[in-house]
């Protein structure tokens, strides 16, 4: 299997940062950042389709997924986070969570990356991901989810 989200290797990082395991799912910051506070949730255990899941792993996934868009939505004041499950070319079953503003970039309309890309120096980075882990724990606490900082 040639799947990245299953060998965590260097296409992986090319694209996101690690930020947190949970029970289900790792937590990951997109490196383009041209809607801040942009993440990706990846089941753990490779699965391509949503039906291939348990309702166990369905139901824990999606509360974390949702925990991590309030940590998201909480941080970054967005008016709406748009959720985007695709597959086509990287089948591991994830999802985008991405933050938009009102009257903002690509507000009204589907999310797209063929706009250029916004890269972060290395520290903010780090204090992007900090400032979302701050805001996730309590979420998760509350919610009694598993986390923890990769």
């Amino acid at each position: 299997m040639d799947c990245f989200y299953c060998t965590k290797d260097q296409r992986l990082l090319d694209l996101m940062i690690p930020m947190a395991e949970m029970t289900w799912s790792h937590v990951y910051l997109f490196r383009d950042q041209k809607h801040r506070g942009r993440c990706i949730v990846a089941l753990k255990e490779h699965k391509d389709e949503i039906f291939q899941l348990s309702a166990e792993q369905r139901n824990g996934f999606f509360a974390e997924v949702s925990a991590v868009a309030e940590a998201i939505a909480n941080l970054t004041k967005a008016g709406k986070i748009n959720y985007a499950i695709y597959g086509d070319k990287v089948s591991h079953f994830h999802v985008h969570l991405v933050p938009k503003q009102v009257d903002g970039l690509q507000w009204g309309g589907p999310f797209t990356d063929t706009l250029p890309v916004v890269h972060l120096t290395d520290g903010e980075y780090q204090d992007l991901a900090k400032e979302l882990l701050a805001e996730l724990e309590p979420i998760a606490q509350r919610e009694k989810l598993s986390l923890k900082a990769m």
